[in-house]
């Protein structure tokens, strides 16, 4: 991998979604050597953008050079089940034609497969072993992998095609504790051109500059991402000072031109009385009144386009403060009493080999965070509980209404606008209360009406979540898979808000520690083969130490 010229360039840019829907216009990016992370709020168009350089969308507009070979990890990676892990990785036909030279056939062809890459499942292994794969044999499928173990695969397959240039959107999604580490291992050691998409700060203080895409436009930050946050913070304090600066010239220039209008009136008193008295002659009289009309109208007009500049300094300072729109929301009838029950497992058997043994009661408003390693059954524990999946055996009871958020965010239909969905599960609601409910989840106007198919990841999750905490009846418990994956900081935080407005019961199945300490868990439950109540220092413990 040469990384002397590699950069990417992207030139006067534009993109819009067939629905007319513009995303850039005029977009302007340079990058060269180096790890750049790229922050932005959700629908800012960041994981657009890395499909415009990995090729993957067309502009409508402008240009995308990139110097060098592309390695792109998409936000949502779907891989074939039935995919032996070889081709996973692109190597299944170098290890084809390695094993035919090595049983006797030494046809060219395969020497020209083979090439210089003799060492090639040695270094294919090295790989996995470095990502944690150690385990997962070549000739295995994708199938047997968790989601999180295929996330690996995928940046092992990256690394073995030394790409120049590396695109990474949220990484991190799906891992454990564990499997982070060793990608933020991966990513420490990288040497060419990379560009990260993630919500996780603990790698993006990895990277060497932060990219703020914000309103069409990027501006750099030297450092990882508590350096941006402190640039940020001094950028803001000083805009909101120059908002107060402009406000308070906007006052002064409108009591000026007030005071013009006076002076006007004054002397068009003066001069009314003047020639009421004629004291001068009417020919001076008349040359004076249209003087002092002339610069009467001077004054006004000088202070009037003073008053505008004002304002318009006033609205470029006002654009210049971040307004990052949090959900608010207000949830009464989600409100579950405390000692009812909400959900009791008996005995139960997973499908993959899990177990709830004895039972398990949930009562009341309780908040449980449910941990444990890529693999350990957490998504078909929650699935079980919600009727997707039938246990081998035992049984599960829920005893209130109950909604599940899934990882994948596929509960939505993409051919229906946002109001739409909502409208699916709330019948009874009528249009303008869908609408007034919407907006809280920051659906305005007319971003209710966009299709679910056009939204980002964030989006789609905000809207899948006002789908489900809308719905009728409403959920007295709810569950959530990974819920901060695809989600900004920002929105990390404004989900955060809207469960602490949820009254009911709450299990989040999360890797995300920070975040699930924000949301005021009250059980910490460990799946690791089996079910078990533990403590918040005993989960990051046992995480780590897979």
């Amino acid at each position: 991998m040469s990384t002397s010229f590699t950069s990417v360039t992207c030139t006067a840019l534009s993109f819009a979604w067939p629905d007319g829907t513009p995303v850039f216009d005029d977009f302007h990016l340079t990058t060269g050597p180096g790890r750049s992370g790229l922050v932005g709020l959700n629908g800012s168009g960041k994981s657009t953008l890395l499909r415009l350089i990995a090729g993957e969308l067309t502009p409508t507009g402008g240009s995308v050079r990139v110097a060098g070979e592309i390695g792109h990890l998409p936000q949502n990676l779907v891989l074939d089940a039935a995919l032996p892990v070889d081709e996973a990785l692109g190597i299944a036909a170098t290890r084809a034609a390695l094993h035919s030279i090595e049983s006797g056939d030494a046809r060219e062809e395969h020497f020209t497969t083979v090439g210089d890459d003799w060492d090639v499942e040695e270094r294919a292994r090295a790989t996995l072993g470095r990502l944690g794969l150690g385990h997962v044999g070549l000739d295995s499928t994708v199938g047997e992998l968790s989601g999180g173990e295929g996330v690996m695969l995928r940046l092992a397959a990256l690394l073995l095609a030394r790409p120049a240039v590396l695109l990474l959107d949220e990484p991190t999604n799906n891992l454990d504790l564990h499997a982070r580490a060793r990608l933020y291992e991966a990513v420490d050691t990288w040497s060419g051109v990379m560009i990260v998409v993630s919500h996780d700060r603990e790698l993006l203080e990895r990277v060497d500059q932060i990219a703020d895409l914000c309103e069409g436009e990027v501006t750099w930050y030297g450092g990882g991402y508590s350096d941006y946050e402190r640039a940020l913070a001094v950028a803001q304090q000083a805009a909101e000072r120059m908002v107060r600066v402009a406000e308070a010239d906007v006052q002064r220039q409108k009591r000026e031109l007030a005071d013009a209008h006076v002076k006007l009136a004054r002397r068009k008193r003066y001069g009314q009385k003047m020639d009421d008295n004629k004291r001068e002659p009417k020919v001076v009289m008349g040359e004076r009144k249209r003087q002092a009309q002339v610069s009467a109208g001077k004054h006004r007009i000088m202070h009037a386009e003073r008053l505008d500049e004002a304002k318009a300094r006033l609205a470029d300072a006002v654009d210049a403060v971040r307004d990052d729109d949090e959900i608010r929301i207000e949830l009464p009838y989600t409100k579950v009493p405390p000692g009812r029950e909400v959900l009791r497992l008996s005995d139960v058997r997973l499908a993959y080999g899990a177990r709830v043994s004895g039972g398990f009661e949930l009562r009341g408003p309780e908040r449980i965070a449910l941990v444990g390693g890529n693999g350990a059954g957490k998504t078909t524990l929650l699935r079980t509980i919600a009727g997707e999946l039938a246990p081998v055996s035992g049984e599960v009871e829920t005893h209130v209404p109950w909604r599940f958020l899934p990882q994948r965010l596929d509960v939505l239909d993409d051919g229906l606008s946002v109001a739409g969905n909502v409208a699916r599960f709330a019948p009874a609601a009528t249009d303008n209360a869908i609408r007034a409910r919407l907006a809280r989840f920051l659906f305005k106007g007319a971003r209710a009406d966009c299709a679910v198919g056009t939204l980002s990841g964030g989006e789609r999750f905000r809207a899948t979540l006002a789908a489900l905490l809308l719905a009728d009846p409403a959920p007295q418990l709810l569950m959530l898979d990974e819920p901060t994956n695809n989600l900004d900081m920002a929105s990390v935080r404004s989900l955060a808000v809207a469960l602490e407005a949820y009254a009911g019961a709450l299990i989040v199945a999360s890797h995300d520690v920070r975040f699930l300490d924000s949301v005021g868990i009250t059980r910490w439950l460990l799946l690791d083969g089996e079910l078990r109540s533990t403590t918040r220092e005993e989960v990051r413990t046992a995480l780590e130490a897979r």
